[in-house]
């Protein structure tokens, strides 16, 4: 993920691991407030969905937009996931 982002590759610069009030986000571009989580096998238990729901609903009151990626996505079809990010950069 971090080489489709790193560079100002989709024009705008991302951070790996940036620090969001009380959360440290997997990539976020503070330009145009937009956070990408990537999310392991971890994240599929009923317990870790209602974190990351909060955790999202905390970036989104704060003015982030929350992109949230399977992580099996972004070894399988990359190209789908940049899609999905071109489409918010440019809807």
């Amino acid at each position: 993920m971090w080489s489709l982002l790193r560079d100002r590759r989709l024009r705008y610069k991302f951070r790996r691991e940036h620090p969001i009030g009380k959360f440290v986000v997997d990539f976020a571009c503070p330009t145009i407030h937009l956070v990408i989580e990537v999310d392991g096998p971890s994240h599929r238990t009923e317990e870790q969905r209602a974190f990351d729901k909060m955790r999202t609903d905390y970036l989104e009151q704060h003015g982030w937009r929350v992109l949230r990626v399977p992580n099996d996505h972004v070894y399988q079809s990359l190209g789908d996931v940049e899609a999905a990010i071109w489409a918010i950069l440019e809807p």
